[in-house]
């Protein structure tokens, strides 16, 4: 787990700004007190503002405006007016779908830390995309039972990985900024709540535009670092789609000291195989995206740290609500059900990465010379935790990280030289039938045990089931 598990670690868009906000201490500062509003979560001012100057303290009564947002030039007033403003308007769900891409879309368009920008997609970059994601189908069919699962070879450009991705996004971080959402508006007492509709309307739609930056901030990051649709193990495009970033992909392979073809159709293969599983396994993504959401609801949200955040809110420094939910806020609860949430989902994972790591290398090793170079740069990548698995653990708290991916690459080939390569993809045919966490410790014991054979099982229910009717019609008949 990261550090701040629960948390948002990306740093807000302006840090300068934000550092000065985290350094002003207004007296007040919404601190509770024992005296007037003493039963108010949000210190004397009702609105939660109480580290502003002029609400309601000396020197700024008069003009509070003027105190609020006098020091700021005329840029810097309409920026934090229209920012502001977005917050308390919105009226969706959890999150701020259309600030998040916003936000993802800025971040996209300024460019990666070493200077790259994001460009169009040229023609030549479509096409030797689209002649890396055939040839790459057409080695996988000789090691692979699944038939292809990609009926488009597409080149994105950063942005448009934005776009296409956003959709797989909102499934998996919805769950926990509901929680998060139904806590922003649950800070107030009980009696009051009755009394402050407009005020936790406002909280939850900052609560929404609050997430809404973050995600937008981690997902416009991750654009410039992955290399296609599934690098976190999950297929985050659209269904059948085989999807390729040649801008990253070109960073990727730069310090390798491999052909750029050769990084590219490696990543193809791993691209492709990855849209087989998924397309003809179809209870897959369910259950991944299934064991995300059971994490989800074991997330645990400490109100208290949150009233103290809204109360000492400045909207002219939104970031430090931000930086707040940064600070351990959100812990999971450690309950069985958590504890197998999150089990399910590392091992599925493993399993995952691991087939596509043994199917990918059996197709590389005879054809490509850096087969074994590039194979062991994406473990490393994977599996000590690549941009994007800190990327997700930033956004929900989950490492979607492969643990035991070189257990489960060994278990899957054993399985290959044992049962073949039919033996070996039969397993995907149902959830129950695949290997589990102890059968990682113990592969030589799972390859060599008997399997029930479900597809035969269900075959012979569906037969006695239509035997039991045809009885029942003949019994009737005779009668």
């Amino acid at each position: 787990m990261s550090d701040s598990p629960f948390g948002f670690g990306l740093p807000p868009e302006e840090p300068e700004d934000g550092d000065e906000g985290k350094k002003k201490d207004p007296a007040g500062g919404g601190q509770r007190s024992g005296g007037q509003g003493g039963g108010n979560p949000f210190g004397a001012n009702p609105f939660g503002f109480g580290g502003l100057p002029g609400m309601g303290g000396p020197g700024g009564a008069d003009n509070p405006f003027a105190a609020m947002f006098g020091s700021l030039n005329p840029n810097d007033l309409g920026a934090a007016f229209q920012q502001l403003g977005q917050m308390l308007s919105y009226e969706g769900g959890p999150v701020n779908w259309d600030m998040a891409k916003q936000i993802a879309r800025q971040v996209v368009a300024q460019g990666t830390a070493d200077g790259t920008k994001d460009a169009s997609v040229g023609p030549a970059e479509k096409a030797a995309v689209e002649e890396a994601v055939r040839l790459a189908d057409l080695w996988l069919d000789g090691v692979t039972s699944l038939p292809s699962g990609a009926n488009t070879a597409v080149a994105w450009s950063r942005a448009e990985w934005v776009e296409a991705t956003l959709p797989a996004w909102q499934q998996l971080v919805d769950p926990v900024a509901e929680r998060v959402g139904t806590a922003m508006g649950d800070v107030l007492p009980e009696e009051m709540q009755a009394m402050a509709g407009p005020l936790i309307g406002m909280m939850r739609s900052m609560g929404g535009a609050m997430f809404g930056q973050q995600i937008g901030q981690a997902v416009g990051a991750l654009a410039g670092e992955v290399v296609g649709s599934t690098d976190v193990g999950l297929p985050l495009g659209p269904a059948g789609k085989a999807a390729l970033l040649p801008l990253n992909i070109e960073t990727f392979g730069k310090d390798l000291g491999v052909p750029k073809d050769e990084v590219r159709l490696y990543l193809a293969l791993r691209e492709a195989a990855h849209q087989r599983l998924f397309a003809h396994v179809p209870w897959l993504r369910s259950h991944l995206f299934g064991a995300v959401e059971g994490y989800a609801r074991g997330i645990k949200v400490d109100t208290s740290k949150l009233e103290e955040a809204v109360g000492q809110l400045d909207p002219t420094h939104p970031e430090q609500l931000q930086e707040a939910l940064q600070q351990g806020m959100f812990q999971p609860e450690d309950t069985p059900e958590q504890k197998a949430a999150l089990a399910r989902l590392e091992t599925a994972l493993a399993l995952v990465e691991g087939w596509v790591d043994a199917v990918v290398h059996e197709a590389a090793k005879s054809r490509l010379t850096s087969a074994d170079a590039l194979r062991e740069t994406l473990r490393r990548r994977r599996a000590s935790g690549g941009p994007a698995e800190q990327t997700f653990a930033t956004l929900i708290g989950l490492e979607l990280r492969p643990r035991r991916l070189r257990d489960a690459s060994r278990l899957w080939a054993s399985l290959t030289d044992a049962r073949g390569v039919d033996g070996r993809d039969d397993l995907w045919e149902h959830p129950d039938m695949l290997p589990t966490a102890s059968d990682l410790d113990d592969p030589d014991g799972f390859v060599h045990r008997e399997h029930l054979d479900f597809s035969e099982i269900d075959k012979m229910l569906g037969e006695a089931a239509r035997g039991d009717g045809d009885d029942e019609g003949k019994d009737d008949s005779a009668k």
